[in-house]
């Protein structure tokens, strides 16, 4: 059985948007429940500007309590530049991710800089992170289609995924930042990068604005990605990205892949717990598309498994 890595990027995707303010206990305790879940690998938190980002402001807080709650969780960080990286390395963190968009309009708005510096920022920093032993990420943001230019041109997408690889990127995430991929698109464009990149170390992540980021996922699979970027709850949306919904939902790509014949190692009841608790936290309902059949199969064999014990009594 293959196995696939899910890295959950609730605690940092999915709630530097939201309205709510979470507290630092609160992000501690979803990042347990995930871990407890069987997830082995989560994105955390980010250091960038506290003042652009509100919800990250306690990154310096929240990184330390996770290793020491979690000293085996493989926990990663975005940061956006050096400043970013200083702050990561004090705070302990072990892994750190960049973003790097493909187009020069999403550069300007996202970060304030132009697409040829970013891409040299992000080499410093990968570089740096490399020096001092850390683990290293980058993503390849608006890697299908950009809300200020349209279309992204394969080029651009190739072109920044292998400078990110030649800067010492170990794990390349190639995003769908605003959901508009469809799978033949995700066919060829993975298909291109497989050429320029060592397929072991792409990664896919997925939006679910149009509804199709399972069936991208599908794609990303017989592709041969094995590494996938979700968010349990389907919680996310980049506030910089106008359009963009919500990350593709763990859960329903834990369901999906379990039952084609990979292995995830993440239990579901684990995730619906993290999802209940999520929701207390966000004041709203969440979950992905086979949420309500999820719950259902949960109540039942709770019910099922009540009804043995009286039984048995």
């Amino acid at each position: 059985m293959q196995e696939i890595l899910i890295t959950d990027v609730a605690p940092r995707d999915g709630l530097q948007n939201q309205t709510i303010t979470v507290s630092t206990e609160a992000k501690l305790q979803l990042i347990r429940l995930l871990a407890a879940a069987g997830v082995g690998s989560i994105e955390i938190t980010s250091f960038v500007s506290p003042k652009a980002v509100p919800q990250m402001a306690d990154a310096g807080e929240l990184v330390p309590a996770v290793k020491q709650a979690l000293p085996t969780l493989r926990a990663s960080v975005l940061v956006p530049n050096l400043k970013g990286l200083e702050r990561a390395h004090v705070a302990g963190a072990a892994e750190i991710a960049v973003v790097l968009s493909a187009t020069e309009t999403m550069n300007r708005k996202n970060i304030n800089m132009g697409l040829a510096q970013a891409t040299e920022v992000s080499e410093q920093v990968l570089q740096e992170a490399l020096r001092l032993g850390l683990r290293t990420r980058a993503y390849v943001a608006v890697a299908f289609d950009c809300p200020f230019e349209g279309e992204t041109a394969l080029d651009a997408v190739l072109h920044a995924s292998e400078r990110m690889l030649r800067a010492g990127a170990g794990e390349i995430v190639i995003a769908d930042t605003i959901g508009s991929a469809s799978p033949g698109q995700v066919a060829q464009r993975f298909g291109a990068l497989a050429q320029v990149v060592p397929v072991a170390q792409l990664a896919a992540h997925f939006h679910d604005t149009r509804g199709m980021g399972l069936a991208n996922a599908w794609a990303a699979l017989q592709a041969g990605v094995r590494r996938f970027d979700a968010s349990v709850g389907g919680i996310g949306g980049c506030p910089f990205a106008p359009g963009a919904a919500g990350n593709l939902a763990t859960e329903d790509l834990v369901l999906m892949a379990e039952r084609s014949g990979f292995s995830t190692g993440i239990a579901m009841l684990g995730l619906l717990e993290a999802i209940d608790f999520a929701e207390q936290q966000l004041q709203r309902p969440l979950g992905g598309r086979a949420i309500t059949w999820l719950r259902r199969q949960r109540d039942q064999e709770r019910h099922a498994r009540e009804a043995s014990i009286a039984q048995a009594h």
